[in-house]
């Protein structure tokens, strides 16, 4: 962790949700909301910046009054919260989702395969969802593919930690696709070059806002690309060690606001 501490007001204000913004129990606390009232009425830009996918935006957006646009599914999903559509979408090819679904499976027992693919979801039965979708296509990897375009891909084995074999699906994934993490029992699986800061930088740059004028928050290791991006870093007390290192900052817990501890010192 880098000892310092931001105290110039950014013009962009970039935040994880899961683990960060958002309590463990689901909600947003009021004192978060009112800092992220402050901000915006500050004349600067919040954008969430998550690996959720734009189907579960909903809740989040009712309980923040949040516009505009977000970053969803890492990356691979800019969607326009208003008009609740995805705006630009980068998918990961038809061939290499067969590919690396066919060897991971060789060298990982058990798992199961889920496609998120802008408001759509589909899994194989076996794969155990976060999020249940009335809504959801249930089915073979094969008849996955042949319905939804796969903006993500997802790895899952029952409910257990994928920790251990994370580097060897990045080994697989070459640079054929882009894989991650946000939570410790789900591997995840983008097209090659997507991450959070990558659509984040694209994002930036079309409102003039270059990545010093930049905090980010997060919690996860899919988050890291974000923070060496961004000109100032700030990870939650209960984020995962490698984000704790990387941080330029490290604030209260997500169930301790403590992103909007450090938003009311930026935004006073």
């Amino acid at each position: 962790m880098v000892d310092s501490l931001l105290v110039s007001r950014p013009a962009l204000v970039a935040t994880d949700l899961d683990g960060t913004l958002i309590r463990t129990d689901g909600t947003v606390s009021d004192r978060t909301r009112d800092a992220l009232r402050r901000v915006e009425g500050a004349g600067a830009t919040v954008v969430f910046v998550t690996g959720r996918p734009t189907r579960v935006m909903a809740d989040i957006v009712r309980q923040t009054a949040a516009s505009g646009l977000a970053i969803c599914a890492n990356g691979a999903l800019v969607y326009d919260l208003d008009a609740r559509v995805a705006v630009r979408e980068t998918v990961l090819e038809r061939s290499a989702a067969v590919r690396l679904a066919q060897a991971i499976r060789e060298v990982v027992p058990g798992v199961a395969f889920a496609v998120e693919s802008g408001l759509r979801f589909g899994r194989e039965p076996e794969f155990l969802t976060m999020w249940p979708d009335p809504d959801e296509v249930v089915g073979s990897f094969q008849e996955l593919l042949d319905l939804l375009p796969t903006a993500k891909l997802l790895v899952r084995r029952g409910g257990t930690v994928m920790t251990d074999v994370y580097q060897t699906v990045v080994s697989i994934a070459g640079s054929e696709a882009a894989v991650t993490m946000s939570s410790a029992d789900l591997i995840e699986i983008s097209g090659p070059g997507v991450s959070k800061a990558v659509a984040l930088a694209e994002l930036a740059a079309g409102c003039g806002i270059g990545p010093t004028d930049v905090v980010a928050f997060g919690d996860m290791p899919n988050d890291l690309p974000m923070f060496a991006w961004a000109g100032h870093s700030v990870a939650v007390a209960n984020a995962h060690p490698e984000v704790l290192a990387a941080a330029d900052e490290i604030t209260a817990s997500n169930d301790d606001d403590g992103v909007a501890q450090v938003l009311e010192r930026l935004y006073p």
